[in-house]
């Protein structure tokens, strides 16, 4: 077994109302920035012993469906790399 080191990003699917990155936005043109979209996302770093990446992976993607996103308001990304 290898350790794996997997990142899960997860942010809400374009059309979802996202009130804390509307909010994050207006202050920042209220400070001056210029930005046509914002949109805020959770990220989580999962440790875990798997036989390969790929089984790595499918795990965590597990773990995104079932419980790290809502698949009918969210979208998210994993990445895997070898701890």
């Amino acid at each position: 077994m290898t350790t794996y080191t997997a990142t899960v990003t997860v942010r809400l699917k374009r059309g979802v109302l996202d009130p804390e990155a509307e909010t994050t936005k207006r202050a920042l043109e209220r400070l001056g920035f210029e930005l046509s979209a914002l949109r805020s996302t959770d990220q989580f770093e999962i440790d875990l012993d798997a036989a390969s990446a790929d089984a790595a992976e499918a795990r965590v993607d597990e773990m995104a469906e079932r419980l790290l996103a809502n698949p009918t308001i969210h979208d998210y990304d994993v990445e895997v790399d070898e701890a």
